[in-house]
């Protein structure tokens, strides 16, 4: 099965959105586990200290290597990869998270304050991990966006095995739009093509329109797409 094990200083956060949903269905069916560990459970001092301040000075706290090295040893997941969600991490992509969901699990360690103690990051073998080029309060609403990520491409947890198959990033594209009924609305109509019946015609639109978004949208994954098609076509 597979699990997610999180460790925060903030376990009442937790299934939060992913108890409900998609995912809350799964966890309550026994598709997959949320373990939650307080890394406040190992501190030694009556006020549960897990934070110190910095070594050479400077605004804020940080999450000590003591208290924090004996949380990821508690952990029985060895043999899960050790992610570390912080803004200096490496981008978080749909094709970690295909390769994530096909593992055992994760061990989600959720960074506070000014950041963590670089002697655990490198002592624990810790992978950071980021969402994207903006900060957060903590690593919590991170590690749910991973978790969310996974759990929906477990084998039963989405309806249809093809609602994964056209989605965006996979195959390298944004998705291409979607229309529903009404036909007409507020003087807006569903393209022609969609309606037509011809499911070559709409699989042509639909790729065209993936393109387009794409090249509009994040002409960076149009490079790395264009790469990949022309060592495609070379052989390489």
């Amino acid at each position: 099965m597979w699990q997610a094990n999180v460790l925060t200083i903030f376990p009442e956060m937790f299934p939060g959105p992913l108890g409900v949903s998609l995912a809350g269905k799964a966890l309550a069916a026994g598709a997959w586990k949320l373990e939650i560990t307080d890394i406040r459970d190992f501190a030694t001092d009556k006020h549960r200290s897990v934070d110190d301040t910095p070594a050479g000075g400077g605004p804020g706290m940080v999450m000590r290597a003591d208290v924090l090295g004996r949380a990821i040893d508690g952990r029985a997941a060895d043999s899960c990869p050790r992610l570390l969600l912080s803004p200096r991490g490496v981008l978080l992509t749909q094709s970690r998270v295909e390769t994530l969901a096909a593992g055992p699990g994760v061990v989600l360690i959720c960074g506070r304050f000014e950041g963590v103690d670089e002697r655990v990051i490198a002592a624990r073998g810790l992978e950071e991990i980021s969402l994207g080029d903006y900060v957060l309060s903590g690593g919590e609403i991170a590690a749910m966006a991973l978790i969310d990520a996974c759990v929906r491409l477990l084998p039963g947890v989405m309806g249809a095995a093809a609602s994964g198959a056209e989605e965006s990033f996979t195959g390298g594209l944004l998705e291409y739009p979607h229309y529903t009924r009404p036909q007409l609305w507020e003087g807006l109509r569903i393209p022609e093509v969609l309606t037509s019946g011809d499911h070559a015609k709409i699989a042509a639109w639909r790729r065209a329109e993936a393109e387009r978004l794409t090249r509009e949208r994040r002409p960076d994954l149009w490079a790395a797409f264009l790469r990949r098609f022309h060592n495609s076509a070379r052989g390489g």
